[in-house]
């Protein structure tokens, strides 16, 4: 290993390890209100009970049964109650509240974030990060002018194997770097119809849809398959597939636009009330390179050299021109090309026999959302966001490529893309960039 190599290895492996953070006394620990207290919620709220320097003294949702759970999680596990809010805006305002957890339905992670941003507060934001392009400029633009910590809830970018797998990649485990694929098969069932129907007692259903358009309540609008309706979700490349999209960016070195976009696939065999893919493929083109991504939520069989557990299987396949890396939650894998002892008269490319050696490989099942939280935390007291390992430019980009492709599926055409991330001579796709917002739940044009 070289010495650069293990000086960073050593210094990621500090920075997501627990004994790398002070514990902090009672009075200097970081007080935490979460907002959207669904399936994602709740594991806030154990991952924020399980942190010695944060104390939840503030949940939020508009349903009141998701609230009272919460309560009765954090009493049973820390003695106390926290206060109660429907509305965000009043738990914003609150002085015993230091930063915020957003694990909202994506619609909302851009509002939310700015309103916290203007109230002074830090926030952590789940994936993806944003909504829409103009929502991903603007939360940005928030961060900056109030001088907030703002960390996008993309948790392998804290993990140390992750960190590690991309740093072998900058020092050229593979050689030259030209290519990624990002791989996202979540076998899912079809949703089915659900009826409108009135909205449940306890349920505010206008501050759920927020800046969406108003529309009758329906169970699958509301519980988790809000995910799979445009208005409320991205589909499941900006769900899980995310992940994989900031992944896949990160080997590659790239924080710029891509040339061209290119979507397709469709939603096959389901017959129900879901309007995203459940099949969808995307292709982005740089002039040295490419990234392509991979989404099905079918039964789908193990690719490459991929492992395969149960029906699922999510990561990235980094190409290089010496060799391929296999990374995922599981670990990482690096081959390296071999040629064998017969060379043609073209050399070993037209007739040698080719295969791939095993030179590196981990396997690990560690946590993955604590330590970046924990990072999140540790930069709410140095406020230092350059330190914030996902911090918000970073996974504002990661989900903007999620909506490019799925702007390119949606019209059906391939994109050009500027150097400032706008479409090239088609005002259809740039008008697609934002969103028809109901008052009084707009993102700003000016935060």
């Amino acid at each position: 290993m070289s010495t650069p190599r293990r000086q960073f290895v050593k210094a990621a492996a500090a920075a997501v390890a627990t004994s790398s953070f002070p514990i902090l006394g009672a009075n200097d620990r970081v007080q935490v209100g979460i907002v959207g207290l669904g399936g994602r919620g709740l594991n806030h709220v154990d991952y924020y009970n399980a942190i010695e320097n944060a104390r939840i003294t503030a949940v939020c949702d508009v349903n009141q049964a998701a609230r009272e759970r919460a309560v009765t999680r954090i009493s049973q596990k820390k003695g106390y109650k926290p206060a109660e809010y429907v509305d965000m805006r009043k738990l914003f305002e609150s002085k015993d509240v230091d930063a915020v957890s957003l694990p909202l339905p994506n619609h909302w992670h851009a509002l939310a974030t700015i309103w916290a941003c203007q109230a002074g507060k830090d926030v952590y934001v789940e994936k993806p990060a944003s909504h829409n392009m103009f929502e991903s400029r603007q939360m940005v633009a928030a961060a900056r002018k109030y001088k907030r910590m703002v960390q996008v809830g993309s948790q392998s970018r804290s993990v140390e194997h992750k960190i590690k797998a991309v740093q072998m990649l900058r020092d050229g485990a593979i050689g030259q770097v030209f290519g990624a694929r990002a791989l996202c098969f979540r076998r899912r069932f079809s949703i089915g119809h659900t009826p409108d129907e009135p909205v449940p007692a306890g349920v505010d259903w206008d501050k759920f849809l927020g800046p969406a358009q108003m529309k009758p309540y329906s169970l699958n609008k509301f519980e988790y398959n809000w995910h799979w309706f445009w208005d409320t979700g991205n589909g499941d490349i900006g769900n899980q597939g995310v992940h994989e999209m900031d992944i896949a960016l990160w080997g590659l070195g790239r924080n710029d636009w891509p040339k061209t976009v290119m979507s397709s696939g469709g939603k096959f065999i389901w017959k129900d009330d879901q309007e995203t893919p459940n099949t969808q493929q995307a292709s982005f083109t740089w002039e040295d390179g490419n990234m392509t991504f991979d989404v099905r939520n079918l039964p789908t069989p193990p690719e490459a050299l991929a492992a395969m557990t149960g029906p699922n299987y999510v990561g990235n396949i980094f190409f290089g021109d010496l060799g391929f890396l296999l990374l995922d939650s599981h670990g990482y894998q690096v081959y390296k090309s071999a040629a064998g002892n017969y060379v043609g008269a073209r050399g070993a490319g037209a007739g040698g026999r080719e295969h791939y050696e095993k030179v590196a490989e981990f396997k690990t099942n560690n946590d993955q959302a604590i330590p970046h939280m924990r990072n999140f935390l540790e930069c709410v007291k140095s406020r230092d966001y350059t330190k914030l390992t996902a911090e918000i430019e970073i996974g504002a980009h990661s989900a903007s490529f999620c909506h490019m492709a799925n702007i390119a599926y949606r019209l059906g055409r391939v994109l050009k893309v500027d150097a400032n991330g706008r479409f090239a001579g088609d005002d259809e796709a740039n008008a697609m960039q934002t969103r028809n917002y109901r008052a009084p739940y707009v993102v700003p044009a000016q935060v």
